[in-house]
Order: C-alpha cells, then structure tokens, then sequence
C-alpha cells in the first residue's frame, strides 16, 4: 500500500519520462476534501494529453493503485484521472491557462518536485 505523496511522486515521474511541461504538485488535502494532492501538467498536443493520461494510468495500475474514474473534456484538451486521494489534470497549454487550477487552488502547498523531475 502506498501513500498519497507516493503515488503522486510516481504519476509525476511518469509524467516527466513522457516529456509532460510544467508539472505542479499542490498538497490540497488540508484545503479540501476532494483530494490530499492535485497533479497538474500540460501536454503539447491533444494526442500528447492522452498519451501522457494513459502511461500515468499505467504506471499507477503497476503499482496496485485502482482509479475511481477517467474524464475527457472537449477532445483531449482536458484530461482528469480520480483516484481519490489524488487527482491527475493533464491539458493542453490554452485549456491550462483557461481554467488556471494553480490560482484556484493557491490555499494548497505547492510540493517541490525539483528532486524528482529530470531537468
């Protein structure tokens, strides 16, 4: 059984190795109850944003971890996976901008990832 810190570090490990862009980790958990962590990444294209979604999904599968649910929005220009204690968002750089979840979320702990992401 892993924590939620752990499967976050994974998925965005995993987001990293597929060349995902401007990967943020925010600890959400004492601001909400939806989830402990959000991951949040862009993809440069719709095919990169499902490319990315599916190799995390993988990579979390291997690790034991059941997703709850899958969200697609407007072909791949927004992407959600739920499992519970994390929330992976992979978008499209205009959908990123757009919905802007590192403002809305600000009251969230931005987690340093610089230990993990390959430069």
């Amino acid at each position: 059984m892993y924590t939620s810190k752990e499967l976050a570090l994974a998925a965005a490990k995993a987001l990293d190795s597929k060349k995902g862009v401007g990967i943020k980790l925010i600890r959400v958990g004492d601001v909400t109850s939806l989830a402990d962590y959000f991951l949040i990444c862009t993809g440069t294209s719709n095919t990169h944003v499902k490319t990315l979604c599916d190799f995390a999904e993988t990579t979390l599968a291997e690790m034991g971890e059941q997703m709850l649910g899958r969200e697609g929005h407007r072909s791949n220009t927004w992407e959600l996976l739920d499992y519970g204690c994390l929330v992976i968002h992979v978008f499209t750089n205009d959908a990123r901008e757009f919905y802007d979840l590192e403002r809305l979320w600000s009251d969230g702990e931005a987690v340093d990832l610089k230990d993990i992401l390959v430069d």
